[in-house]
């Protein structure tokens, strides 16, 4: 069973970046494709960001151009930067496969706000 920590979130302004990290422990195999999600009150968790096993990326239109996902399969870690923040992008994120297939961390919230 894997188990996934998200973190790295927070408060930041309009313009602003931050950098998400997951961390995953457990039956992780590299061969996953792996993405990024968020889920905003009351609206479904939608995937943002995804990364094959061989690199190859994809990304939502309302990310594209701001935000980088990345992985290291030897730390078992995917990253998402993510640059030009606006508010719309306030939710909570989290990883995963994907599509989806482990059971959901915590998460960590990220907040767009002046």
């Amino acid at each position: 069973q894997v188990q996934l920590v998200e973190s790295g979130g927070g408060l930041v302004q309009p313009g602003g970046s931050l950098r998400l990290s997951c961390a995953a422990s457990g039956s992780f195999f590299s061969s996953y494709t792996m993405g990024w999600y968020r889920q905003a009150p009351g609206k479904q968790r939608e995937l943002v960001a995804g990364i094959s096993s061989s690199g190859s990326t994809n990304y939502a239109d309302s990310v594209k151009g701001r935000f980088t996902i990345s992985r290291v399969n030897a730390k078992k870690t995917v990253y998402l930067q993510m640059n030009s923040l606006k508010p719309e992008d306030t939710a909570v994120y989290y990883c995963n496969a994907a599509p989806s297939r482990w059971n959901w961390g915590q998460g960590t919230q990220v907040t767009v706000s002046s």
